[in-house]
């Protein structure tokens, strides 16, 4: 007998990639060959300096219990790289690490959202945001992210939407799933709107914020009056090829950072010890493997953006950052929500629909490029014939 489930449970959503990608293992097994361009990893290995500082870690006895926000070693190191990067004065007292950077997510929402407030968050966007909003019962206001912006946020439509209820805008730049940047325009316009407010809070999730190829980054935590009504999240996963480390963090004020330890006390006690040592050398030791996955990634990019034009019904905008193209396939035969699966059946070319990221993702699909240039030409040349075939 199945036991009975809250309510709440009803509105939870996931995340398509893994569905998609079990599928995908599943033809593997029956021996097809299956070129993947759905999951947001980074393929390439973690740089060996982490893993030796991994493996010193577990033989110097990191394999116990450790403070519920982070080690003090990690959250200094934290601190300082924050502080660097984001030229904001950051203290290891307003860090708390977590088991990747979705707990952030899911408890900062938790330890400030109440039933029937509204949370702005992008659309098509990060599945998780929009899952999360609902589970506590508050009201998701999407801000739209257009093709014809470059997917950059309308500031006009933006600051439209947000009324007394507002409580919490998430923002996720530069993005995923589109690639694209927040403008200045945006930032400056959202800080001035919110900066006053006591009750609203910005959630900025910056996690791709080193693969970036055009101009710099920038974070709305930098602009005046914004430094304490922001948490940035950002993480090890992305930057330093580290998804199975589960390795993450939020930036925030003391206050809210004591909260969210208490979260972590009671769902995950800790993060793992030795990849929080791992994450001190990722910070503080050499960056050379972060600057060439990041030139491999731009090379990829003129691959996966010139081959996807060149396909009949698909246009493709440059993607600014992350390594994922995000075409728009409205043109194409086979209606958008059934070309992924049209896609993996027929081509042996695993993708996301784009509205795996929201309904403002329809007629788009997410390909991702972290895969070899031999294999992106594979999947291209795959594609294009299934289509053709029409």
């Amino acid at each position: 007998m199945s036991p009975i489930l809250a309510e709440r449970m009803d509105g939870l959503g996931t995340e398509t990639a893994f569905e998609v990608l079990a599928k995908a293992k599943a033809l593997e097994r029956q021996g097809r060959e299956i070129v993947h361009l759905e999951i947001g990893e980074p393929d390439f290995d973690t740089p060996k300096n982490i893993r030796d500082a991994a493996i010193r870690a577990l033989n110097s006895g990191y394999t116990h219990y450790v403070p519920a926000a982070g080690l003090p070693e990690l959250r200094q190191a934290i601190a300082e790289h924050i502080s660097k990067t984001r030229k904001i004065d950051v203290r290891p007292e307003e860090v708390v690490v977590t088991p990747g950077a979705k707990p952030i997510i899911f408890f900062s929402i938790l330890a400030c959202i109440e039933n029937e407030d509204e949370v702005m968050y992008p659309n098509p966007g990060f599945p998780i945001y929009e899952s999360m909003i609902k589970f506590v019962g508050a009201k998701p206001v999407p801000m739209q992210l257009k093709e014809e912006n470059d997917f950059a946020l309308d500031t006009e439509d933006t600051l439209a939407k947000i009324n007394d209820r507002t409580r919490m805008i998430i923002l996720n730049f530069p993005e995923n799933p589109t690639g694209g940047v927040l403008t200045n325009e945006n930032l400056e316009a959202i800080a001035e709107k919110v900066k006053h407010r006591r009750d609203l809070i910005v959630i900025s999730d910056e996690v791709y914020s080193r693969i970036i190829y055009e101009g710099e980054h920038r974070s709305i935590a930098s602009l005046p009056g914004m430094r304490d009504k922001t948490v940035v999240i950002d993480g090890f996963s992305k930057t330093y090829a580290m998804t199975g480390w589960r390795i993450g963090y939020g930036v925030m004020p003391e206050p809210l950072a004591q909260r969210i330890a208490q979260l972590m006390i009671n769902s995950n006690s800790c993060t793992c010890a030795f990849s929080q040592m791992a994450g001190v050398e990722a910070l503080t030791g050499p960056q050379n493997a972060v600057d060439d996955m990041v030139a491999e990634f731009r090379r990829r990019r003129e691959t996966i953006v010139t081959g996807l034009n060149k396909i009949d019904g698909i246009s493709c905008k440059k993607p600014k950052a992350t390594f994922y193209a995000f075409p728009n396939v409205k043109n194409v035969k086979i209606p958008g929500e059934d070309l992924p699966g049209f896609l993996l059946e027929e081509a042996g070319v695993a993708t996301l629909g784009g509205t795996s990221f929201g309904a403002f993702g329809g007629g788009y699909v997410r390909f991702s490029f972290a895969n070899s240039i031999p294999n992106l030409e594979k999947a291209l040349a795959r594609t294009n014939e299934a289509l053709s075939n029409l």
